[in-house]
C-alpha cells in the first residue's frame, strides 16, 4: 500500500513505515497544491500536520484511501464528517504533545509575570536594569484558570499545582461533577466566574462553532486587572485586536500568543509594540520529545489501520 507524507515526520518514524508500505514523504508537499491532488489520488493512507487542509478537493482525490493520520491533535483542518462519510479513518495523536504545550504554557507565564530575560543585550551595553526588572511577579500562589480541560488543560494543571498555583477549570464538554475534576485537584467553575478570579488564563479547545469568538472584547473586560492569557488552541478563538487593545490601556497584564486566524502571520501593525506580548509561530506542541512521540503514535495507528483494511 501507499502512504503520502505531506508534512514534517521523524525520520526513524517514516523509515518504520517505510518497512511495510511504499511511502511518499514530501514534507514540504503541503506547499504544491497540484502535486499534492496528483499524490492523493493513489494514496492508501495520508500523514498530515496542521497546515494540510484534508477537504475540498483534495478529499475528492482521496478515492482509495482508508485513513488520515494527523500528527497532533486539532483536526479542524480536517472534514471528519467528509472523511466518515468516505470510510476514511481519523487518527489524531491523543495527548503525545501535551507535555510540551503545558511546558510552554508554564514558560510563557513565568515570561510575562517577570520578563526579566529581555535584560541581556542592556548587560553588554554596561547598562545595570536593576531597578526597572525588580517588581516582577510569582506564579507560586496564583490561580490560573484553564478553559478546556482535557489531556492539554489536565497536564498543564498538574504543572501549575506543582509550583503552588491553586487551579480552576471551565470545559463545556464536561459535567461540573465529572469525576476529572476531583482527581486532579482542580474546582470547576463556569466560564464567568473563571473569567473574573483567575490570574492566567490558558485556553485548551477545539475551533468548532461554539468556541470561535470566545475571548474577545467583553471577555476580556471581565478579567482581573492584570491577569495574563495564553492561547495554544486555535486562532480565530481569541479577537487579537481586542487582545491589543486591553493591552495597551493596561487592563490585560500580558498575553503569549501561538495560534493565529491566518498562519503564516502576515507583517501587522496591529500588534506591533504592544506592552508584554509574547508571539510564537504556532510551535507550543513542538519539542523533539514530542515529534518522537507524535510521529511514533501515528505510525503505529496507520499501520494498524491499514492492516485491518486488508
Amino acid at each position: 500500500m501507499r502512504i503520502v507524507i505531506t508534512e514534517f515526520m521523524d525520520p526513524r518514524a517514516v523509515a518504520q513505515l517505510e518497512a511495510c508500505h511504499e511511502v511518499l514523504y514530501a514534507p514540504d508537499l503541503v506547499d504544491n497544491p497540484a502535486r499534492l491532488l496528483i499524490e492523493a489520488r493513489t494514496a492508501d493512507a495520508i500523514i498530515v500536520r496542521n497546515r494540510t487542509q484534508v477537504r475540498g478537493d483534495l478529499l475528492d482525490q482521496l478515492t482509495q484511501c482508508r485513513c488520515v493520520g494527523r500528527l497532533g491533535v486539532g483536526l479542524d483542518n480536517i472534514d471528519v464528517e467528509g472523511c466518515v462519510a468516505r470510510n476514511i479513518a481519523v487518527l489524531p495523536a491523543t495527548g503525545a504533545n501535551s507535555l510540551s504545550v503545558a511546558e510552554y504554557v508554564i514558560s510563557a507565564m513565568m515570561t510575562l509575570l517577570r520578563p526579566v530575560f529581555s535584560a541581556t543585550t542592556q548587560m553588554t551595553q554596561g547598562k545595570w536594569p536593576r531597578a526597572a526588572l525588580s517588581d516582577g511577579g510569582e506564579v507560586g500562589g496564583k490561580r490560573l484558570g484553564v478553559i478546556g480541560y482535557g489531556a492539554i488543560g489536565q497536564t498543564s494543571a498538574r504543572l501549575a499545582r506543582g509550583l503552588g498555583m491553586t487551579v480552576i477549570a471551565f470545559d463545556a464538554m464536561l459535567p461540573p461533577e465529572a469525576p476529572i475534576f476531583a482527581q486532579t485537584g482542580v474546582h470547576t467553575v463556569d466560564l464567568d466566574t473563571l473569567l473574573q478570579t483567575a490570574d492566567v488564563i490558558t485556553l485548551h479547545v477545539p475551533l468548532v462553532a461554539s468556541t470561535r469568538g470566545l475571548i474577545g472584547a467583553d471577555q476580556l473586560a471581565r478579567m482581573n486587572r492584570g491577569a495574563l492569557l495564553i492561547n495554544t488552541s486555535r486562532g480565530h478563538i481569541v479577537d487579537l485586536t481586542a487582545v491589543a487593545n486591553a493591552l495597551r490601556s493596561g487592563h490585560l497584564g500580558g498575553a503569549a500568543i501561538d495560534v493565529f486566524d491566518v498562519e503564516p502571520l502576515t507583517e501587522t501593525q496591529a500588534l506591533a509594540d504592544c506592552p508584554n506580548l509574547l508571539l510564537t509561530p504556532h510551535i507550543s506542541g513542538l519539542t523533539k520529545e514530542s515529534n518522537e512521540r507524535v510521529s511514533f503514535m501515528i505510525a503505529d495507528q496507520v499501520l494498524a489501520a491499514l492492516a485491518e483494511s486488508l
